[in-house]
């Protein structure tokens, strides 16, 4: 019986993973029709090498530094034949599963960075976070790492810190980190006239676009609901938060967006990313409030990003990561308190803190790398790449070659 249970857990875990791994091709096609034409087999080629450096570095470093655990030993062994590893290959597929939100980190910066960022130097940011930079954070969250949750948080402000399948921890870290990047970058050539004033540039693609969300939409119940690890942990209650929650923030930027159908699209993705933190304990009347709440900010931040602020952070990862996770890890310890209907474990003194950290965390250690490779080998393309697009300039190929030689 023990192992049937075991073996169930396994092939949960590793469905889950499955799903997070599909979400990837949702990040991808998300950018492919929010970039320019000329950038579109960019974005695809960035993805999924964004996900290869993440496997490697996160299974020989970046596990290592969140949970103590290494993979140096027999197979025998890391299979369940040794102490530290559960039976059937349990922590392997853990493994892969953790390995996934690992990899959604650089697959979030890449959006904000697209259509000017070379491509050799951001790989190497990649491997620099998934195996440093983020596997530290997490081992912080959610291994209880240097005893800050329990000494800290549930010492000093009443609670552990609860992020239950990452908006901070995944969601924020990625956003903010992805807002140094694009400061230190700097502005597209040719997105503002010399008057400071926006010049429109149209998504290439409506369709790839609403994919890409799609896409992440039906991964993200494996993202939230399989966080639980075990068969006999599960609930649909974070099934359903995370449904209301996702049409929440659809509605909110339907509103709010005046029916834009990039703010629409986007809008589903606010809310997932700030339910993530309370999924488990909130009520799915408070993830409906959570999901719209996030659908406005990602509207108005997007907006005052391009036409206030000059920040030009092309898919609007900052607001969607950064700002609705930051959002959400908040959120948590207000409508997961018992007296908002929730299930209670949480004080808003640590949700606050605990996002807080994570955010200036992440934005500090993003200005670092970013900075240390932008001084010692540039992250940059040349202006007459970018004006060329970095499909014929990275990949000596564009998105329709065939099309693009009869036309020539």
């Amino acid at each position: 019986m023990e192992e049937i249970v075991t073996g169930t857990d396994v092939f949960f875990v590793l469905m889950g993973a499955i799903l997070v791994f599909a979400m990837h091709g949702g990040f991808a096609f998300l950018e492919v029709g929010t970039v320019r034409h000329k950038n579109q087999v960019n974005a695809l080629v960035k993805i999924i090498v964004d996900f290869a450096i993440s496997t490697v570095m996160y299974f020989f470093i970046g596990y290592s530094v969140a949970y103590g655990t290494n993979f140096f030993a027999d197979a025998a062994a890391i299979s369940g034949g040794a102490a530290g590893f559960e039976p059937k290959g349990l922590t392997l597929v853990k493994l892969f599963f953790l390995t996934t939100f690992a990899a959604a980190v650089p697959a979030i910066i890449s959006g904000g960075i697209a259509e000017r960022a070379k491509f050799g130097p951001q790989c190497a940011a990649t491997a620099i976070l998934v195996g440093l930079v983020y596997p530290f954070f997490e081992g912080i969250v959610w291994n209880g790492n240097f005893g800050l949750q329990e000494n800290f948080f549930k010492g000093v402000l009443g609670a552990e810190f609860h992020d239950f399948a990452g908006s901070i921890v995944v969601h924020a870290v990625g956003g903010w980190i992805a807002l140094s990047a694009v400061y230190l970058l700097g502005i597209r050539i040719g997105r503002y006239n010399d008057a400071g004033k926006p010049i429109g540039i149209p998504p290439s693609s409506i369709p790839w676009l609403a994919l890409g969300s799609w896409l992440l939409c039906v991964g993200w119940f494996g993202f939230n609901v399989m966080t639980a690890a075990s068969v006999k942990d599960v609930s649909g209650l974070i099934a359903a938060n995370s449904l209301l929650a996702m049409v929440g923030g659809i509605l909110t930027a339907l509103v709010v967006g005046k029916n834009d159908p990039g703010f629409v699209h986007n809008g589903a993705l606010a809310g997932l990313v700030a339910v993530c933190a309370g999924s488990d304990i909130m009520h799915p009347i408070g993830s409906l409030v959570v999901g719209g709440v996030a659908g406005i900010i990602f509207v108005y931040m997007f907006q005052a990003c391009h036409n206030k602020w000059k920040i030009d952070d092309v898919l609007g990862v900052w607001p969607l990561h950064g700002l609705c996770g930051l959002w959400g890890g908040i959120a948590a310890g207000i409508f997961g308190l018992e007296s908002f209907g929730g299930l209670g474990g949480v004080t808003f003194a640590s949700q606050l803190v605990g996002s807080l950290m994570g955010a200036a965390y992440a934005g500090i250690a993003g200005y670092v790398v970013y900075f240390a490779l932008k001084s010692m080998v540039g992250i940059r393309m040349s202006p007459d790449d970018e004006h060329r697009g970095a499909d014929l300039s990275i990949h000596n190929i564009g998105a329709n070659p065939e099309e693009e030689l009869t036309r020539h």
